[in-house]
């Protein structure tokens, strides 16, 4: 696959930097040992940006501001582009333990874009960055209007090494050229619809249509009590989603706000419209890592003279109510949400808390599948969530005994590059787990970009094989967790990144119309999912479904036998 030619309109091999501080001093190296080098992340799309070993270190800072910058050159940036930020950090051992001690394991290193002498500041992306190791930079960016004068800032809380820093202006119809062939070897099959029990000469010119009826990939959406109400959502969500999540009503704050007063009521009247519409649920969450979406309650619990014992104990009881009460409704289950971000559980029961609770939530409902679920994995611009952070804690929880079924990334995205993305996914494959985007929402307030930001992700993901489903985090004007990220209007017109949501389901949907061969077949390539086909001969139509599942080799069918 041949790469795509990037726009590169900022790169420095350790030359051209100037120090931030009046203490700052600039030197330039050479990382002559090939086995220090950093590896260079290979993303289908574009060529790959090897590092050149030469890099400048920025020592003698007095300030977390202070570092290196440079100027980009004047009306390099343009509007409306989304560009990203590649490159490589490392960092001089900390001098103090304030310093040396984070909760990401090592020392936040900003790049940041300040624009018009430094008036608006755009953030380029942040690393977690350790003495001796190179970690990737991977920012992305865009801006509304252009700039007067524009530099590139690089500062941290220590003394930091920067390596072939560059900004790169993406190139979407490029990249989805590429995702196109992608796609078509990932999701579709050649088929060959056969006659065996008829003469070849009997059906032989017969026409034939085929028509599929669901893709086998899902997409979802959130609902809750509220929308299920608003003929505007309804309509749109029976007509294009397969699955659906609860937005809030079946989280334990939700069910259980205080101590002993459980109830279901909200759950089960989306249960109830789940059932009627045919759609398939999701169940989120069962616990929530992050401490400040654990409901007070629980933290006075926990806080007690016996608060271990204590919360145990209404773990156990939210584990069994919830299980047993839907055991088979759930499809998936989110165990513990967050655990990248939060610790909450895993602070006060032991490191062994959320593996436990992997473990009963399968014993209690053997059916679900049972998920990890985090945000700003597939962003490359977290250092609490990287994918390699995501796969240590999924490692940890195996080893711990976890059921681990499936990687929830949640997929609250601004600017999304593609590329990332894919690189993301690429990693998280390793683990052999499906992948679900579980909450996607794209926000951007001006609506034809948000439409190519919604393709830019649902491109990638629907490209990448380790992905299995889409669920969105909702789509109707007024009813968002960001209001940017609509797709509906409040009044049910679809705007232009509800539209290009519409145009790609049309595209990855098969239809092929022709005529029986002279050997009494019928050749098309067609995407997963099922399918009716109707044959019409002289002595009349017929009619018949079939499945077109994943597989390497041709799908050959008798209809005969269908």
């Amino acid at each position: 696959m041949a790469g795509i030619q990037d726009v590169v309109v900022f790169d420095t091999n350790a030359i051209g930097w100037a120090p931030l501080g009046s203490s700052t001093a600039l030197s330039l190296h050479y990382e002559a040992d090939p086995e220090r080098l950093p590896a260079s992340t290979a993303v289908v799309g574009h060529a790959r940006h090897e590092p050149t070993g030469r890099y400048v270190l920025a020592a003698g800072r007095h300030d977390e501001d202070h570092g290196l910058c440079q100027l980009i050159t004047p009306g390099a940036l343009k509007p409306r582009v989304t560009y990203r930020v590649e490159g490589w950090i490392s960092i001089i051992a900390a001098t103090t333990d304030e310093e040396r001690t984070t909760s990401h394991g090592g020392v936040l290193v900003h790049v940041s874009i300040r624009l018009d002498d430094g008036r608006r500041v755009v953030n380029g992306g942040a690393v977690c960055a350790e003495p001796g190791k190179w970690a990737e930079l991977k920012g992305a960016f865009r801006l509304s209007e252009t700039p007067r004068s524009a530099a590139v800032h690089v500062h941290a809380g220590v003394d930091v090494k920067v390596m072939d820093l560059r900004i790169v202006a993406t190139d979407r119809k490029a990249r989805f050229r590429q995702l196109r062939d992608k796609t078509d070897k990932v999701r579709k099959r050649d088929v060959v619809l056969s006659f065996g029990g008829t003469s070849p000469s009997s059906v032989s010119g017969a026409s034939i249509r085929v028509v599929q009826l669901d893709n086998g990939f899902p997409f979802g959406s959130c609902i809750n009590c509220q929308v299920i109400q608003d003929p505007a959502f309804v309509d749109f969500f029976s007509t294009h989603f397969d699955w659906a999540v609860f937005e809030n009503e079946l989280k334990w704050y939700w069910t259980e706000p205080q101590r002993g007063q459980v109830s279901y009521a909200d759950a089960d009247r989306l249960l109830d419209f789940c059932d009627r519409a045919g759609k398939t649920a999701r169940g989120h969450c069962i616990f929530w890592a992050v401490d400040g979406d654990v409901q007070q309650w629980v933290k006075d619990l926990a806080a007690g003279s016996d608060g271990p014992a204590q919360l145990a104990a209404a773990v156990e009881a939210r584990l069994t109510g919830l299980l047993s009460r839907y055991a088979g409704r759930f499809a998936h289950y989110d165990v513990n949400n967050e655990m990248l971000h939060g610790r909450f559980y895993r602070a006060r029961l032991g490191d062994d808390a959320p593996a436990r609770m992997f473990h009963e939530a399968a014993r209690l409902d053997p059916s679900a599948a049972l998920f990890v679920n985090d945000y700003n994995v597939e962003c490359g611009n977290d250092p609490c969530a990287t994918p390699e952070k995501y796969i240590e804690l999924i490692r940890e929880l195996q080893r711990d005994g976890a059921q681990v079924g499936g990687i929830g990334l949640q997929g609250h995205v601004t600017h999304p590059v593609g590329e990332v993305i894919c690189d993301a996914l690429d990693k998280l494959a390793a683990t052999g787990l499906p992948v679900w985007v579980t909450e996607l929402d794209v926000c951007e307030p001006d609506e034809e970009l948000r439409a190519d930001d919604l393709e830019v992700v649902l491109r990638e993901v629907y490209a990448h094989p380790a992905v299995h489903g889409v669920v969105l985090w909702g789509f109707l004007q007024g009813h968002m967790w960001r209001q940017d990220a609509y797709l509906v209007n409040s009044n049910g017109t679809v705007n232009d990144a509800g539209q290009r949501f519409i145009d790609l389901r049309k595209e990855w949907t098969s239809e092929a119309r022709g005529l029986v061969d002279g050997n009494g077949q019928f050749k098309f390539r067609g995407f997963h999912g099922t399918y009716v086909v109707q044959v019409t001969t002289a002595t009349g139509n017929m009619l018949k479904t079939f499945t077109v599942d994943k597989g390497d080799a041709p799908l050959v069918l008798d209809v005969m036998d269908l």
